[in-house]
């Protein structure tokens, strides 16, 4: 694995006097990389929103099937992780490159915290790419070109973006982000993204309050969004089924997964 790239952007420093999403949703599905303050923070927020703790697992078993699916029976052997968060069991490359050992895949996040641990935890088969780089969400164009260092741009991309646009508060900015980074892959490429809803048949008003506590007491602020707000995201884009439904049920195992305020879409580029 190569740490080569950045930063791109520019990571604030590592501040462990206030809770940070990355560390908190590793505390929530168990992690060990997170501190009092993550803990604390992600307590009340689990105290005003009890599903948030089977939203983060639900979110982090999507991606899972997710990268099974695209690399298993859609050939894809080209990942573009925007906002990985911290390394985990079965991160991305682990998944994509037990199916297909030449897998490439590149990693984007800019919390100093998950550079150290990337650094340290994520590997490659010999055959296949791994490669970190610390980059801004809000500055894509930056992170096409890092990428391209690793991954050949002429080749389909999945592009993954789970739980990382809600941190983009502007809708319209939060668009033009996915817009230009699509533009930027060609036919054949896959946008993969989960994102928090307030719609109320999924249960979704109660994020309302505790987005509110989080963006008085954690970084970075969050936002929720209305299932027509997540649908244009995939503009130009098909969606492949089961289409746009709670990450929970996206090609679920069997059983009756449950209902849960955090869509996951997975959409192709013709």
């Amino acid at each position: 694995m190569s740490a080569s790239q950045g930063p791109v952007g520019g990571s604030a420093r590592l501040n462990t006097r206030v809770a940070h999403n990355a560390r908190v949703w590793n505390y929530w599905i168990g992690g060990k990389d997170n501190y009092e303050v993550d803990q604390r923070v992600g307590d009340q927020v689990a105290a005003m929103f009890p599903v948030i703790r089977d939203v983060a697992r639900a979110d982090r078993d999507f991606l899972g099937r997710a990268v099974r699916h695209l690399t298993a029976d859609r050939g894809v052997r080209q990942f573009l992780d925007i906002g990985t968060g911290l390394p985990t069991l079965d991160n991305t490359h682990e998944i994509a490159q037990r199916i297909a050992p030449e897998s490439r895949i590149v990693y984007v996040d800019n919390d100093p915290i998950v550079l150290v641990h990337a650094r340290t935890l994520l590997t490659s088969t010999p055959e296949g790419a791994t490669d970190y780089l610390d980059a801004d969400v809000h500055r894509p164009d930056s992170i096409v070109e890092g990428a391209a260092a690793t991954l050949d741009l002429g080749e389909p991309v999945a592009v993954m973006m789970l739980g990382i646009l809600n941190f983009v508060l502007d809708t319209g900015q939060a668009q033009d982000i996915v817009r230009r980074i699509m533009a930027a892959v060609p036919s054949g490429s896959y946008l993969v993204l989960t994102h928090p809803t307030t719609e109320a048949d999924l249960g979704g008003e109660g994020n309302i309050e505790a987005m509110k506590f989080w963006n008085e007491n954690a970084t970075p602020p969050i936002t929720a969004r209305s299932r027509a707000e997540i649908t244009a995201f995939f503009d130009g884009l098909e969606v492949i089924t089961p289409g746009i439904v709670p990450c929970s049920q996206w090609r679920a195992d069997a059983g009756s997964p449950a209902v849960l305020p955090q869509f996951g879409v997975v959409a192709v580029k013709l």
